[in-house]
């Protein structure tokens, strides 16, 4: 069984200068976690060290990414320039150990002309396998016609996108988050429950601004057991009469949209994934360095699980390989 991890992170440190000296509306909560403690220094180291945890882990190969909010928020000129230097970088180290690395492209979406350029420089020339993409870009979610040209870019290329959690907005944390402290206040806001819960009304708004119908080939895919959307999805489906859509949700996700765990490595949230989208429909990921794993965790858990060695392959590595065959480069 061949496993290959698709939410592991990187960060630099010219990201991590350019994330401290942007205005503070636009800072992220993960600032902290990605430049301190365990999880900061592990997001930097690209060798040895990553590939010791990585075979501790039973990790065959890291789809790497930069971590949150990559350089959305990031003013465009200085955006630009770091995705640039960040796919760079990435094409390099993948170069360096191709049977273990592979990558998701960075791109600044404050932009969006320029983040479709190089999404198509990043699939043809340097051979990544597609974009990881954040809500926001300085205040304008991902729906916003203003991103089109990224799907259209995507669309064109067959490359999937990975939409990956961010910060609610300030006003957000204030209002439903904040109050306890400032670490309890963070941790609400982020892991807890606030990511999973900004990023399916990220997808949800996708659908209800038409992206889906618009780009009807272009696959997604989101962590953490779909970011609660499976639990949810026969009251989401209600939206389609209301909106007048084409398609019910819950038929743009088992159409458009992969999950992956992120980490979360439960079997039951896997028997639910199973039941509501199925195996065809489910990628691995262990949000590389943001949860701890013991010894050969990730191979346990997808050994242990109670499913066809079918299912078992498509998980581990086959729908994700599926999905990069179909990638133009």
């Amino acid at each position: 069984m061949r496993v290959v991890a698709l939410e592991e992170h990187f960060v630099t440190e010219p990201v991590l200068q350019a994330w401290r000296e942007t205005d503070t509306q636009w800072q992220d909560l993960a600032l902290t976690p990605s430049q301190e403690g365990r999880s900061g220094h592990l997001l930097a180291q690209l060798g040895p060290e990553r590939l010791t945890v990585m075979d501790d882990s039973g990790v065959d190969v890291q789809v790497l990414s930069l971590s949150t909010p990559g350089v959305q928020n990031l003013a465009p000129a200085l955006g630009i320039a770091l995705q640039t230097e960040t796919n760079d970088l990435l094409h390099d180290l993948i170069g360096s150990s191709p049977t273990r690395f592979q990558g998701f492209a960075t791109l600044a979406t404050s932009s969006p002309d320029h983040a479709a350029r190089e999404l198509d420089r990043a699939v043809r020339t340097l051979h990544l396998d597609g974009a990881m993409l954040f809500g926001r870009s300085r205040g304008r979610n991902l729906d916003h016609h203003d991103f089109w040209p990224i799907f259209e870019a995507a669309s064109a290329l067959r490359s999937p996108l990975y939409l990956h959690p961010q910060s609610p907005p300030p006003a957000v944390r204030g209002s439903y988050y904040d109050g306890f402290g400032d670490a309890i206040d963070a941790g609400f806001a982020t892991h807890a429950i606030g990511w999973h819960y900004d990023t399916a009304v990220v997808i949800l708004r996708m659908m209800l601004a038409g992206v889906f119908d618009r780009f009807p080939d272009l696959q997604f895919i989101t962590g953490h057991w779909g970011e609660l959307m499976l639990f949810y999805l026969d009251r989401i489906d209600q939206l389609a009469a209301v909106a007048k859509l084409p398609r019910k949700p819950s038929e743009y996700v088992r159409g458009q949209l992969y999950v992956t765990p992120s980490g979360i490595l439960s079997q039951r949230y896997l028997r639910w994934a199973l039941e509501v989208i199925g195996a065809d429909r489910i990628l691995f990921a262990t949000d590389y360095p943001f949860v701890p794993l013991k010894k050969d965790a990730s191979r346990r858990f997808l050994d242990e699980a109670n499913i066809s060695e079918r299912e078992r392959d498509l998980i581990s590595s086959g729908n994700w390989q599926r999905l990069r065959a179909r990638v133009r480069r």
